[in-house]
């Protein structure tokens, strides 16, 4: 595996019935999480989420990307050069 990389993964859920299946999927790659902020915004009905995460870029890449494939989330990665 390849040398690990910091990294912001921002989320915008949209659809709240899908909370529990995001947040089993940051279980899983709970081990790499250092830390996540959620923030409800109600008058718009959606939650943003922040998760920063210290791994492999495939592990990195792969938890946007199954985040990202669930109906009414979106999500996206800033990732470090170091």
């Amino acid at each position: 595996m390849s040398e690990k990389r910091l990294a912001v993964i921002s989320i915008i859920l949209s659809k709240r019935e899908n909370a529990f299946k995001m947040n089993e999927l940051l279980s899983v790659y709970g081990d790499y999480i250092i830390g996540r902020m959620g923030i409800p915004y109600r008058e718009k009905g959606v939650s943003v989420l922040s998760v920063v995460i210290d791994a492999p870029a495939e592990i990195i890449n792969t938890l946007t990307g199954k985040i990202g494939m669930l109906e009414g989330v979106t999500a996206k990665t800033l990732m470090s050069k170091f």
